[in-house]
């Protein structure tokens, strides 16, 4: 097995981490909330602090990442989040638990655009694709996992203890991190003389950071709100939530490497342009109609079908769009990515308030998938502004 293969493997068990850690409290959250007497408002709240944080230090964080190497920036991240989750078990109410989730999504931050780094030194333009999605596909991997290991964790030993574990074992991703990856220079096709700023002001960056926002306020519907959506807004029991929320993971994981592969196909048979375009064209527009067919069915099954085939067809896109940041940050892809998923971040913010508004409001859970799926059909359009650069 070729080395670049091994240090892939450990980038996609980050990868599993980084949305079990983060999707746990959403399986939590019912008990939680519970417990400590939190409203749906305020619920929103503390998810959308590690939005929030997540989204002022991932520039920050990408950039050490271009300054300091992917290697000595990772293993800060994963420690700095992995004390924090531990911390979340600690948490006795609102204001305890939403500033542990703000410093959470401070140390979370930061954590793809470095591995896009690694991959970008270790993988060439036509690999980057597939490379990205394997990656993506693990974070989907650990988005289906994380009722199977949450859901028995928090029915035998409390939400807390949960929370104590998921630390645990994000430093022990540390020690095998620090003691097997190693760093690479990359050749100067694959450098640009012009600065991050220079870059951040194209009109090509903007329309890929406004694809991004539309993208991830659909991604951050699943990972905080599809299990309150399943159990409240469409009655499953919490014990049968286990595989109704397991399986839009489960298929996006498919759709992560589905794009992945099949983008990095196109490109050598009509170019980088559109052989990344078409990908994230037809992806979005196919998820925003599964997500409004989702909404117009009462039969429960089908519903959960559509909003499995919703993400899918979102995550088809992902890899994609990485691939797309990192060709046009070259050696600055630490920021350049990282300035992308702040745009998703802010997405994902958004989405986590307003949802809980929404509800709130309008005690309407279709509502707020509704007005997803129609942002994601306006995100697919947005794409046709986006050149990828070799």
């Amino acid at each position: 097995m070729q080395q670049k293969h091994w240090f892939l493997t450990l980038l996609a068990l980050l990868s599993v981490l980084t949305y079990l850690d983060r999707n746990a409290i959403s399986i939590a959250g019912i008990d939680m909330t519970r417990e400590l007497g939190l409203t749906e408002i305020q619920f929103g709240w503390v998810l959308a602090a590690f939005t929030i944080s997540y989204g002022l230090f991932e520039i920050p964080t990408g950039l050490m990442g271009d300054r300091f190497g992917e290697k000595k920036t990772l293993a800060r991240i994963v420690i700095w989040w992995s004390i924090f989750t531990s911390l979340t078990g600690l948490s006795g109410g609102f204001y305890s638990l939403f500033a542990v989730r703000f410093l959470f999504g401070v140390g979370e931050a930061g954590a793809f655009p470095n591995m896009s780094i690694a991959v970008r030194k270790w993988f060439s333009v036509v690999e980057r694709g597939r490379a990205q999605a394997v990656i993506l596909m693990a974070s989907r991997v650990g988005g289906a996992i994380t009722p199977f290991v949450v859901i028995p964790l928090q029915m035998n030993f409390g939400w807390r203890t949960t929370f104590f574990l998921l630390g645990l074992i994000g430093i022990i991703w540390v020690i095998l991190w620090m003691l097997f990856y190693k760093t690479r220079d990359v050749t100067s096709f694959e450098k640009t003389d012009s600065s991050w700023r220079e870059i951040a002001h194209t009109k090509n960056f903007w329309f890929l950071m406004l694809f991004y926002y539309c993208y991830a306020s659909g991604v951050f519907f699943f990972i905080s709100w599809l299990p309150k959506y399943l159990h409240q807004g469409r009655g499953i029991p919490l014990e049968d939530l286990t595989y109704s929320a397991s399986l839009p993971f489960i298929l996006a994981a498919i759709g992560c490497l589905f794009g992945g592969t099949l983008s990095d196909f196109l490109i050598k048979k009509i170019g980088i342009t559109w052989g990344r375009r078409i990908v994230q064209l037809v992806g979005l527009s196919l998820s925003g109609l599964a997500m409004l067919s989702a909404t117009y069915t009462d039969n429960l099954s089908i519903a959960i079908i559509m909003l499995a085939l919703g993400l899918a067809f979102m995550d088809i896109t992902a890899p994609v769009s990485w691939a797309v940041a990192t060709g046009i940050g070259k050696n600055h892809a630490g920021a350049i990515t990282g300035a992308m998923n702040t745009a998703g971040l802010l997405g994902g913010t958004v989405a986590s308030l307003g949802i809980g508004y929404l509800i709130s409001w309008s005690g309407d859970y279709d509502l707020p998938v509704t007005i997803i799926g129609i942002q994601l059909i306006i995100g697919a359009l947005l794409t046709l502004g986006i050149k990828a650069e070799s």
